[in-house]
């Protein structure tokens, strides 16, 4: 029963499901399915996400706001967590999450995440990718110190910086990157030093990116330009303007690949019972779920299967051979 579920999660210790995590990776690292994108550069992207909000139920790990609604001020109560996803060449798989408590902010408690990724997956990658609200020097300290590097969105939070790297980049030519129908010119710059912190001197690249639409209403051909900025540690030896431009989208893995997948396919937002612990074990357990999934479909199966069924196919046909009971013969798998 789901009360049956909710209290099984609340007595299990999150130290007993991370190992597990663990041994699936390293499974997979010795079977060769985590492989590096064509710059060699292994990727953790690092994330916020809210599971859920309530006004009524409250327990010691939420945290909470003050909501302007229409009949007044009300205090909302939510849970909020910080996910690890580690990006390979076609494949993705969640490496660990952390609750963030009360009276700390998103930053700290990703810092938090990684003190336990760097003792556990040392090795396992090269550089962090994260969104704007990351571009704090604590964090890029923190992944300094530990010989990582770090690579960020920068947005109006830093308008100081934004404003320097806007007007530094009308003094640099730019470098012209054609990624299949979409055009990108490449500001790249080297030599900034923000925050007295860090020693090393940081770079910024400017990206001005040019795709054509076609409008389903009448179809008609639409331009459309956006621009971003990007700082990180990587030098240009170690990533070019293309791959620096590719890893800089790359963050976005995470919400496209992971969030969404997990929240509308695996139901991880769904509350067993309100509790920290219960909360906890269960993303825990949903990731773990969602990176034997995506073994299976990238592994097991043959590029011809997968052309005519979807994921959610195989998903369902795995749910009814568990019903079906192991004291049953069970077909082949593909």
């Amino acid at each position: 029963s789901p009360d049956s579920i909710g209290r099984i999660l609340n007595l299990t210790a999150p130290d007993t499901v991370r190992p597990a995590m663990h041994a699936i990776y390293s499974q997979l690292k010795r079977n060769k399915t985590i492989v590096a994108p064509w710059h060699g550069l292994f990727a953790v992207v690092v994330d916020g996400h809210e599971s859920h909000s309530s006004y009524k139920c409250c327990c010691d790990g939420c945290l909470h706001r003050e909501i302007r609604t229409a009949t007044g001020t009300r205090t909302q109560f939510y849970h909020r967590n910080v996910s690890a996803m580690l990006l390979c060449d076609g494949f993705e798989i969640f490496l660990d999450c952390e609750p963030q408590l009360p009276g700390e902010d998103e930053v700290a408690t990703a810092i938090r995440l990684l003190e336990r990724i760097l003792r556990t997956y040392a090795r396992a990658f090269d550089l962090v990718l994260a969104d704007a609200i990351y571009t704090d020097p604590r964090f890029f300290t923190f992944l300094h110190s530990h010989g990582k590097d770090v690579l960020t969105v920068l947005k109006e939070n830093r308008p100081g910086l934004l404003a320097e790297a806007r007007t530094l980049s009308e003094l640099v030519e730019p470098t012209s990157i054609c990624q299949g129908r979409k055009k990108i010119e490449c500001w790249d710059m080297e030599g900034f030093a923000p925050w007295p912190e860090i020693k090393k001197p940081l770079r910024v690249a400017r990206t001005r990116e040019t795709s054509t639409i076609k409008r389903q209403l009448d179809g008609k051909n639409e331009e459309q330009v956006s621009e971003w900025f990007w700082l990180t540690t990587l030098d240009r030896e170690q990533a070019n303007p293309k791959a620096l431009v590719e890893l800089g989208h790359d963050r976005w893995d995470i919400e496209n690949h992971g969030f969404n997948e997990t929240v509308n396919e695996w139901q991880t937002d769904h509350v067993y019972r309100h509790a920290p612990t219960a909360i906890l074990i269960f993303t825990l357990l949903c990731m773990m779920v969602y990176n034997l999934f995506h073994a299976f479909w990238t592994r097991n199966l043959k590029p011809a299967l997968k052309a005519k069924v979807t994921m959610r196919h195989i998903a369902r046909v795995i749910l009814q051979e568990l019903y079906k009971g192991i004291h049953q013969h069970l077909p082949q798998p593909p």
